[in-house]
């Protein structure tokens, strides 16, 4: 499930860092207040055997703002969406904007007008079809065709040979992590978007958009599409189109 964050803002752009970067620590301060044991275990611990963090978010959304070349354009009402598999955090999440009447996104005040639970597909044929709005990054060995390291910063591409594997089994952690059945499977990337990187944190993390195809057991793809695609999905990146 998500939760869908209807907001208006004077801002008429975002600095290309703040795009996705605020999300998490926004994520985190609304736990902080409303729920701080989990917002601690999921700082410090994550989730299940592999220790994950089962949140995620999108970039803000302004419909109607005006787009201008090499820019993020904002203004007037728009929306951000949190998600999580885990009821209890994105319950505690909604708890948390409902005592708001102004989100800081890195700087950009966002007044909030509603915020409403937006539930997930039903995938009741055991078959979806997922489209990020955000990059899908993924880290790969690092190593050549020798079996050398070259690099720890082996981001990479849905084009290259390595990703179908390494995203496999980044679905599987995700169903172990929630305790769901792990059979799910990419079955096809149907299209790949421009790369673009984003920075969070420490560096900049790179990727790209994907359309992917998925089989598994329903409540399985229901959980991955309130979470999202690849790695770092509390950072905003894999978000899912709704």
């Amino acid at each position: 499930m998500r939760l869908r964050i209807e907001v208006t803002t004077a801002a008429t752009e975002l600095a290309w860092a703040k795009v996705l970067a605020p999300g998490r620590s926004l994520a985190y301060d609304l736990l902080a207040h409303t729920a701080p044991e989990l917002g601690r275990e999921l700082h410090h611990r994550g989730t299940g055997p592999h220790g994950m963090v089962p949140l995620g978010h999108g970039a803000p959304v302004f419909p109607r703002a005006v787009r201008r070349r090499g820019a993020y354009a904002a203004g007037g009402r728009g929306y951000v969406e949190l998600g999580s598999p885990r009821f209890e955090v994105l319950t505690a999440l909604a708890q948390g904007v409902k005592q708001r009447e102004l989100l800081d996104w890195g700087g950009a005040a966002f007044r909030v007008l509603k915020a409403a639970i937006v539930e997930h597909p039903g995938f009741g044929s055991g078959r979806g079809r997922f489209r990020t709005v955000t990059p899908v990054v993924m880290k790969g060995t690092g190593r050549d065709d020798s079996g050398t390291r070259t690099t720890r910063q082996a981001w990479l591409m849905p084009a290259d040979p390595e990703f179908p594997v390494f995203f496999q089994r980044n679905l599987r952690r995700k169903a172990e992590t929630l305790g769901l059945d792990p059979e799910v499977y990419l079955t096809a990337i149907t299209w790949i978007g421009s790369k673009r990187s984003f920075t969070v944190g420490q560096g900049a993390k790179p990727g790209a958009p994907v359309e992917v195809e998925l089989t598994g057991p329903p409540e399985t793809l229901q959980a991955i599409w309130s979470w999202g695609l690849g790695q770092a999905n509390a950072a905003g990146f894999g978000w899912v189109a709704g």
